[in-house]
């Protein structure tokens, strides 16, 4: 077995070029007391002995790292993946690097990712909530410590963290009318175990359409899972168990809705003639099922801009809190597709 070589430091760069190491020091900082000439012979040396620079060391003493940490609860979706573009795109124009992490939708997970986050001494956190948070005590640390945080999407209410969102119950309320209109009168809505934040809201559109049509709520009709695919199966087993079944069904995703529709296909259900079918987010996936699944569409590139854009003025202009909103409502859509269009 091979031994690991020994680790270069700025002595032995020193030792080489018979300068102290302070001069080396100064040279691999760009420090404009070291000459131009010495500064090459350092750095030349440097690339040569293969010299790594202790970046912690660097961070502990500026107390800056120059890296920004992002917090979501999944990667699989279209509009996830650009909300990521856009933060990314930001962020590296303006120098820092970005560390990004999954729940997996587990608040336990994104409790250890939190304190992670924190220990590796992060300049600023991006954070998309897990599904099943229930409270955002985890990250008090950011907050205290005057860690600028930001929500996007999923956010939690903190006097100290803006959050950038769209109107969730807004939506949900759209959507659910648009069934409505096409005649549904027994919506089923397929939801998360636990309503909080994103969930909640889209849950109070529901009812809020239901109400303002006139059409009872019942309970049994709301189902709640993990919002996966698999979960998508398991919902269409339930809506096929039903004594009466609905004749529309809102998904608080476009996942977990396309693996539902496919299901109930598998089992002879026509969509939308035997029940209507609407998502959430626009991803990939809602316009490749056939039918082509109505949903509600928010630009998650722009969303990323905007939050990693917050973020850096926190981090350019900490002291300064005049004019700051805590809540920044973006805009969004309802994409009407075959899936919802009952016909006749």
């Amino acid at each position: 077995m091979s031994i690991p070589e020994k680790e270069i430091t700025i002595y032995d760069i020193a030792r080489e070029l018979n300068i102290s190491g302070a001069t080396v020091s100064r040279a691999l900082m760009d420090h404009p007391s070291v000459n131009i000439h010495t500064k090459q012979k350092v750095q030349d040396a440097a690339k040569r002995m293969g010299y790594r620079s202790n970046q912690l060391a660097s961070n502990l003493r500026k107390k800056k790292s120059n890296i920004i940490g992002i917090i979501v609860g999944n990667l699989n979706s279209s509009f996830m993946s650009n909300v990521i573009f856009g933060v990314e795109k930001v962020l590296s124009d303006a120098g820092y690097n970005l560390i990004i992490s999954q729940s997996l939708d587990s608040v336990s997970k994104e409790i250890a990712i939190a304190q992670a986050m924190y220990n590796n001494r992060v300049d600023g956190l991006l954070v998309s909530l897990a599904y099943s948070t229930e409270n955002a005590d985890h990250f008090e640390s950011f907050v205290k410590r005057g860690i600028p945080l930001v929500y996007f999407d999923r956010a939690w209410p903190h006097p100290e963290c803006p959050s950038v969102e769209i109107d969730n119950v807004r939506a949900a309320y759209e959507i659910t009318s648009h069934l409505i209109k096409q005649g549904c009168k027994r919506i089923a809505h397929v939801t998360a175990f636990k309503l909080s934040s994103v969930a909640a809201d889209r849950f109070k559109g529901y009812r809020q359409a239901l109400e303002e049509h006139s059409i009872p709520f019942d309970e049994s009709l709301v189902i709640p899972t993990q919002l996966t695919l698999e979960a998508g199966v398991e919902a269409a087993h339930t809506l096929l168990n039903m004594t009466e079944r609905p004749d529309g069904v809102f998904v608080t995703n476009d996942a977990c809705a396309v693996s539902c529709m496919q299901e109930l296909k598998r089992h002879g259900v026509r969509i939308p003639g035997d029940i209507a079918f609407a998502g959430f987010n626009n991803d990939t996936e809602s316009s490749i099922i056939e039918p082509n699944l109505t949903t509600v569409n928010y630009k998650g590139y722009e969303m990323g801009t905007t939050a990693a854009q917050i973020l850096l003025d926190r981090l350019n202009n900490a002291n300064d809190k005049k004019g700051r909103k805590n809540r920044l409502i973006q805009p969004s859509e309802i994409i009407i597709r075959a899936s919802s269009l009952h016909q006749g």
